[in-house]
């Protein structure tokens, strides 16, 4: 697992070193001069790498990029806004897509009493050890103990039996912005399993299941484009087992996302169909065209602060954080180099003149004028933070009317003319989020085994591969699959049955228990 609480007097540590480098403050001059040239990266370099010890890397590169910082409750983060952007930049893409689907925004409350939560049984069994609850008011008990939303079913159908009369209230369809929380635990990790998390939850409400079916893989589509055009991760779109669906609902789909390093899959996003089962414990029904009483067909879908977790584990290096362009905070930094007798003050002012062109065409540029640290203080700096695209300007450069850009994702050098600069800032732009995908992809698919027997699975998760088996849908089989895989690593279980399945030959039999296969599903570790 990821860098877990344990981390937490170490990642704070080297968050303090990291902060030393943080913008405005000077770096210990050890009583030296003013402008102390800073050689080597101190305080800045990770002191675990990805390849060797990944858990101990992730709760650096977390702190170290400005991405979070510990709280003083345990399985809690502060979002600082590094990360806060990158889910703001996510946030206004689905925001604008979902309202081309007529969605529209709510705000329900925290809070949840127990009468209500406790009202669909399967659902709250599901969530039961999670629910944190609220007991005191001051020195008083409280007569009846709150709970606080480990997700909001249970808060807002109340209300949908309410303003769901006639067929022409349909379709219902609300989405809200919320914090959730979900107490459990031993191993929390910043972003992948936090006791309080951001998130996006739609509920939306049909006549028939034909539209519900629909909106399903909709709002999955908007997820896949979040993870693969965002953050230049792939994802597998499947369905989920009935024994890994979510509680209480009919079907589960997901994007399911893959950490080579640690041989784990991760839930990405979910979009479900609730069947009529919720419609049917808070009596949400409609008068249909004909006159008649029916019961709604009800969807819920969500992605949450996770995705920026997965983006860090993907992406990072040994070298801190990589940033995909179309999410960075940061796209472009732009660092003057002058040497002893250069001319400074025109060094600046093309520094100047570099971020205003690339700003007015759109592209987030920023310079770095701190003259308390050497530019190659400040290149370790903006790599650890991820920022994709880096400009450099020295004498030379002034003299040719030129740039020097570098890549952050593979460290490859270009002289830009200033006259092409902001189209060849674009393009390079274009082409270090497209690499990213690529990459993350070709280590993905690498790790993807098909596998036909038991002994060939056993040989698969030992190799920590995400195994693609033929199976035969039985929830017996799964059951004994987890058992049977249980170890100091955790258990092998479905990640998702991808909707892109590969042909099934007839005889084809499961992998687990040598029935007749009905499909191809994805097995493995998971976060």
């Amino acid at each position: 697992m990821a860098g877990g609480e344990e981390q937490k007097a170490k990642a704070a540590k080297e968050g303090k070193k990291a902060k030393a480098g943080g913008e405005g403050k000077k770096p210990n001059a050890g009583g030296g001069g003013k402008k102390k040239e800073v050689k080597k990266e101190t305080g800045l370099g990770l002191s675990y790498k990805k390849d060797e010890n990944f858990g101990e890397w992730y709760s650096e590169v977390v702190v170290n990029s400005e991405m979070i910082e510990y709280y003083d409750i345990s399985g809690c983060y502060i979002l600082r806004p590094w990360s806060m952007c990158i889910w703001e930049i996510m946030r206004e893409f689905f925001n604008a897509e979902i309202k081309k689907m007529k969605i529209k925004e709510c705000y329900f409350p925290l809070f949840v009493s127990p009468t209500v939560l406790q009202k669909e049984k399967d659902h709250i069994e599901g969530f039961a050890p999670e629910v944190a609850w609220v007991t005191k008011s001051g020195e008083s008990d409280l007569e009846v103990p709150i709970a606080i939303r480990p997700t909001s079913e249970t808060v807002m159908y109340p209300y949908y039996s309410k303003w769901i009369r006639g067929h022409r209230d349909l379709p219902l369809k609300h989405n809200q912005w919320c914090n959730v929380v979900r107490w459990e635990f031993s191993n929390p990790t910043p972003f992948i399993r936090s006791r309080e998390f951001l998130w996006q939850e739609g509920h939306t409400a049909f006549a028939t299941k034909e539209e519900a079916d629909v909106e399903v893989l909709e709002i999955l589509e908007l997820y896949r484009r979040i993870y693969e055009e965002f953050l230049a991760i792939p994802v597998a779109k499947g369905k989920k087992s009935e024994m890994e669906k979510f509680a209480g609902g009919l079907y589960t789909t997901s994007v399911e996302a893959f950490i080579p390093n640690t041989g784990r899959g991760i839930q990405g996003a979910t979009s479900h169909c609730l069947g009529q089962n919720f419609a049917k414990m808070f009596d949400i029904t409609f008068e249909n065209e004909k006159g008649e009483k029916a019961m709604v067909w009800q969807n819920s879908w969500a992605y949450s602060t996770r995705t920026i977790g997965v983006m860090v584990m993907v992406h990072g290096d040994d070298k801190g954080l990589v940033l995909p362009p179309k999410v960075a905070s940061v796209q472009v930094i732009v660092i003057p180099v002058p040497y002893k007798d250069a001319d400074t003050q025109g060094i600046f002012d093309a520094c100047t003149a570099t971020v205003d062109s690339l700003n007015e065409a759109g592209i987030r540029a920023e310079a770095d004028f701190r003259d308390n640290y050497s530019p190659g203080w400040k290149y370790s700096h903006w790599e650890m933070r991820g920022v994709p695209l880096r400009i450099e300007i020295g004498p030379k450069d002034l003299a040719n009317n030129q740039v020097r850009a570098v890549r952050r994702d593979n460290s490859a050098k270009v002289d830009i003319p200033r006259a092409n600069l902001v189209e060849q800032v674009n393009e390079l732009l274009k082409t270090i989020q497209q690499s990213l995908f690529n990459a993350a992809k070709q280590k993905r698919d690498a790790c993807i085994q098909t596998v036909r027997t038991w002994d060939e699975f056993v040989d698969a998760v030992s190799k920590r591969k995400m195994i693609l088996a033929p199976w035969c849908d039985e929830e017996e089989v799964e059951k004994d699959v987890k058992a049977r895989t249980k170890g100091e690593m955790g258990a092998v279980k479905t990640l998702c049955s991808p909707f892109d399945q590969p042909e099934l030959p007839e005889g084809t039999l499961c992998f687990a228990s040598g029935k007749p296969a009905k499909k191809w599903t994805f097995w493995g570790r998971s976060y």
